[in-house]
């Protein structure tokens, strides 16, 4: 099994890489250079025939530093070999300095021998450790030493030779210890290596002595032995322990599956089951994790948080929960069940402090915490549970709950590296839970401001029948700066309201749900449309001034578009005026579609007071239908917004659908263009009052008109069946009729008006307001208002062409 290149990028740190690498000689007890390897002549640049029968002080750049050798070989002897740097001769003359290790070889008759490994340091790049580090390393290192002659038979070992599984067996082969299929691999590369003269690397796996339960990896640097003549002698083998390197490179490959594996949605229950997923079975044989219940469902902020300082049991929900066995027979609770945890149990102490807790080797003796969990301890035996693993999920301060890890099969232990691990992974997914939390609480605000700023049922009284779409182009968040209203005024009339603010998100809406908090203080006024968007862009103009004095404060208006439209079913007249918004479309009975000339105004907020909202007032046919949108349902970045008008208008040119369906056939049939802007659409399909519930009389502005006003309405009450109406009716006309008198100008007109209610209205041509009062106890007057306050059930005035309108409301019987 050859090594990867990641794999070989994790062993550089232990000294591997200057291992393979390394330049190979060996030497006997007298200093002579007995066998040379092709990798040292790359090194020192002497070839086999230069070196081999001559004396290694050959390759000391000085006299001086061969007098040391006899002492500097007397003190290798002493401890068994040396390791660090030396100067080294090369052939053309230069001084290398290199990273020497010298090893202690023993024979089978108790001669020795040593083996010389020279790395060039300049080979290495200066971001690797330096020479210290790189000595100590070397020197700690348990590097397997053996030579095998031409036959692959043991003639030479190190000390440490058996630490790779590999017995000390002179004149053995491979196979007398290792299995076959291992040891004819080995044997393979160690003859390519005698038949090419170069070095190679393999790997390999085998039970030490030192840990015979645990299978190790290891890695075997292969070298050929040369004679003076360039002649195989044999194949010398380093081999190095390479088992937690190889944990790493298992370690950063579930790390890896990790960063995709879990966290994949925005859903914590799923987040949750990731973990365990992933856990089983790269790391554990069985694993859960539970969540605390105030996270679940997700999004709503906790009420109140785990009390890790109770004795009382933590609840949580089982969310995640993975094992090895089918079915799942370890667990004593299924996916999404409510479940408990002893408050003396190694989960409750992970949680209070919140640190992990490894239990390498379970204890199970009667008296540990598993004899107070009887359910537990049941399913601890059953399934051979022997290794266990708890770790706290946490993210903000705050438990979110436990994941726990356990073997069953798998006959290692737990390590701490493996804690480690387990750590890391209830990290990421703590994180992704957050973050689902967060996102979840967030989107759960985002809607309970959509479902509170739009209305939630549209009421067109007699006047209108109404329907509406809304598509938020922040679709994660739901809501955005586009709104529409359906607005009961008096008299059976009904305003009609599409706006759009500029931008969308959270920031938008709530732009949009103070412009139309202001759009229904102003229709309660009773403003005419070209009115109320005067005062409404006024509104605009001073909320965002005062964002203006906030430093760094953006404005929570940037710009917005109103059309505003009064219905009146008893006249089928429909006053309109717009704010640069786009026109609202007319469809009559037949689908003939048509869009009024209805002049643009300037946008809302602009401060261009100087170009005002002109109303038009247009004459509906009898079943029309009118659609108010945003340019969102008719923009879009590839067409211009006459092409998207016509592909309205022709959607629209259906009115036999139902307003629902229609609404449903606009919005898939027009490119919404969702991405990039929202789209709202509301459509309304207009009434006409029935004129029999209608009656209206001219009066002179005389004092007795007002006896003749109370007996034409009661007479009218009568054939409406409203006889119990006519004593408060006749008190209400009385006063408004006489206010009409004294404080306004002629002509006169009175209106009954039945519909949901019974409208009495008084028209005069003055342009005095009237205005609630209360009058002193000696005043003789100044009371009628208040008396209309308390007679009716709303009253109120609105101007009208030629002067104002009086008017007020009483409650019809339910029956009606």
């Amino acid at each position: 099994m050859m090594m990867s290149t990641a794999q070989a990028a994790l062993l550089e740190p232990l000294g591997l890489r200057e291992i393979s690498d390394a330049a190979i000689a060996m030497i006997d007890e007298q200093g002579t250079v007995v066998a040379w390897t092709q990798a040292a002549q790359h090194v020192v640049g002497y070839c086999a025939e230069d070196v081999v029968g001559r004396s290694a002080t050959l390759l000391l750049p000085s006299c001086q530093e061969a007098l040391g050798v006899s002492a500097f070989a007397e003190q290798c002897r002493a401890q068994g070999g040396w390791s660090g740097t030396a100067a080294v001769r090369h052939r053309d003359g230069r001084t290398l300095n290199l990273s020497l290790r010298l090893s202690l070889l023993w024979g089978q008759d108790a001669t020795h021998r040593w083996l010389v490994s020279l790395t060039d340091i300049g080979a290495f790049s200066s971001g690797m450790m330096n020479g210290s580090v790189r000595e100590s390393l070397l020197a700690r290192a348990p590097v397997g030493i053996a030579i095998r002659d031409p036959q692959l038979r043991c003639t030479w070992v190190n000390d440490t030779m058996e630490h790779d599984g590999i017995s000390r067996r002179f004149g053995r082969r491979l196979k007398d210890s290792l299995p076959g299929f291992e040891a004819e691999a080995l044997e393979a590369v160690m003859r390519q290596v005698l038949a090419s003269g170069t070095s190679a690397v393999h790997e390999y796996r085998a039970w030490p002595p030192e840990d015979p339960r645990r299978e190790h990896a290891f890695s075997a640097s292969f070298f050929c032995l040369q004679d003076a003549d360039g002649q195989a002698l044999g194949v010398c083998i380093l081999t190095v322990d390479v088992t937690s390197n190889q944990r790493v490179c298992e370690r950063l490959a579930v790390l890896s599956q990790a960063s995709t594996r879990i966290g994949s949605t925005l859903d914590i229950m799923q987040t949750a089951q990731e973990l365990a997923s992933l856990a089983v079975p790269l790391l554990a044989d069985y694993a859960v994790v539970d969540l605390a219940e105030f996270i679940l469902p997700f999004g709503e902020e906790p009420a109140a948080r785990i009390d890790t300082m109770s004795d009382g049991p933590s609840v949580f929900r089982r969310a995640g929960l993975a094992s090895i066995h089918p079915g799942i027979p370890e667990s004593t609770f299924a996916r999404g069940e409510t479940i408990s945890v002893p408050p003396n149990s190694p989960l409750a102490s992970a949680l209070r402090t919140g640190r992990s807790h490894l239990e390498p080797v379970l204890d199970t003796a009667p008296g540990t915490w598993i004899d107070h969990d009887p359910a537990r301890a049941q399913k601890i035996r059953e399934n051979g549970v022997h290794s266990l693993m708890i770790v706290p999920i946490r993210a903000r301060r705050s438990v979110l709950g436990v994941a726990l890890f356990a073997r069953t099969e798998d006959p290692m232990p737990f390590r701490d590296d493996d804690l480690l691990l387990a750590e890391e992974l209830v990290t990421r997914a703590a994180l992704s839970s957050d973050n689902a939390r967060q996102y979840a609480r967030e989107r759960s605000t985002a809607l309970a401001l959509q479902r509170n700023l739009l209305p939630h049922r549209l009421r067109g009284g007699v006047a209108v029948e109404a329907a509406g779409r809304y598509l938020p182009a922040d679709t994660d968040a739901g809501v955005g700066g586009d709104w529409f209203d359906v607005i009961p005024l008096s008299g059976a009339r009904v305003a009609l309201v599409v706006g759009d603010v500029v931008g969308h998100g959270i920031n938008a809406a709530v732009a949009m749900g103070r412009l139309r908090a202001a759009v229904r203080t102003l229709a309660d006024l009773d403003l005419p449309p070209d009115e109320l968007l005067t005062h409404l862009d006024d509104s605009v103009q001073r909320l965002t001034g005062e964002d203006d004095d906030v430093p760094d404060q953006i404005p929570a208006i940037m710009g917005a578009t109103c059309v505003y439209a009064v219905y009146d079913p008893a006249t089928r007249q429909c006053t309109m005026a717009r704010a640069g918004h786009p026109p609202p479309a007319i469809v009559d009975a037949q689908g003939q579609v048509t869009f009024p000339d209805l002049p643009a105004g300037a946008p809302l907020g602009l401060g261009l007071g100087l170009v005002p909202f002109d109303a038009v007032e247009v004459e509906l046919p009898e079943g029309s239908l009118l659609a108010f949108y945003t340019d969102g349902l008719v923009q879009s970045r590839d067409d211009d917004i006459d092409v998207g008008m016509n592909r309205l208008g022709t959607a629209l040119a259906r009115p036999e659908q139902s307003l629902e369906d229609l609404c449903s056939s606009v919005v898939e049939t027009v490119p919404t263009q969702a991405a990039s802007d929202d789209v709202a659409l509301l459509l309304v399909r207009i009434h006409t009052l029935n004129a029999a519930h209608v009656a209206s009389w001219d009066l002179p502005t005389e004092p007795a008109v007002v006896s003749a006003a109370r007996h034409l309405a009661a007479h009218q009450l009568s054939e409406w069946g409203l006889e119990h109406l006519v004593p408060t009716t006749e008190l209400i006309i009385s006063e408004l009729v006489t206010n009409a008198i004294r404080h306004g100008a002629g002509p006169i007109r009175l209106r009954l008006i039945q519909h949901q209610v019974l409208t009495c209205e008084v028209f005069d041509s003055g342009t005095c307001y009237p205005r609630l009062r209360h009058a002193p106890i000696i005043d003789e007057n100044g009371r009628g208002l208040f008396l209309i306050a308390q007679l009716s059930s709303r009253w109120g005035f609105r101007s009208a062409t030629g002067g104002k309108l009086v008017w007020a409301d009483q409650d019809l019987p339910s029956t009606l």
